[in-house]
């Protein structure tokens, strides 16, 4: 069953992507530390996993290691976890914002819809260029990890 979808309003950016998996394979690609150290991120990012706890109030510690050099530390606080329908987490480090991962059974495979809340339109509308880029560079590393693409 789909869940049903608002429009985004101006404190969110939303991305989705279908992916030809099932949705348990997507989600696990999501909840293994090992899998999504792997395709977390931007293009050319790597990324060192300090804790991942993905359980209600779970935290996600990690670092992601730009192309050049730089460092992003990040850290998450799972807030739910309903395998394999939904991820949501707060990102509380940096920019601040909730997201929320559904996973949802469409056709061949499962849509995947990746919401980000900010906690103002000012920080949405800072990050969204940015942001909108490396969301669907993250969905093309993931499309990899899953064996969809070479």
């Amino acid at each position: 069953m789909c869940a049903e979808r608002s429009e985004p309003h101006d404190r969110e950016i939303v991305t989705t992507r279908h992916f030809a998996v099932t949705r348990e394979r997507l989600f696990e690609a999501w909840i293994s530390p090992a899998r999504l150290a792997r395709w977390w991120g931007p293009s050319d990012f790597t990324n060192t996993f300090e804790t991942f706890d993905p359980r209600p109030g779970g935290e996600w510690r990690f670092v992601m290691h730009g192309p050049d050099g730089t460092d992003y530390e990040n850290r998450s606080i799972f807030v739910e976890i309903v395998h394999p329908e939904r991820i949501v987490f707060d990102h509380v480090s940096d920019h601040r914002f909730r997201v929320v991962a559904t996973f949802d059974v469409e056709g061949n495979g499962t849509r995947l819809t990746f919401r980000m809340t900010f906690e103002t339109a000012d920080e949405a509308a800072k990050v969204a260029s940015t942001v909108t880029e490396t969301n669907e560079q993250n969905f093309d590393r993931l499309e990899q990890e899953l064996g969809l693409t070479d």
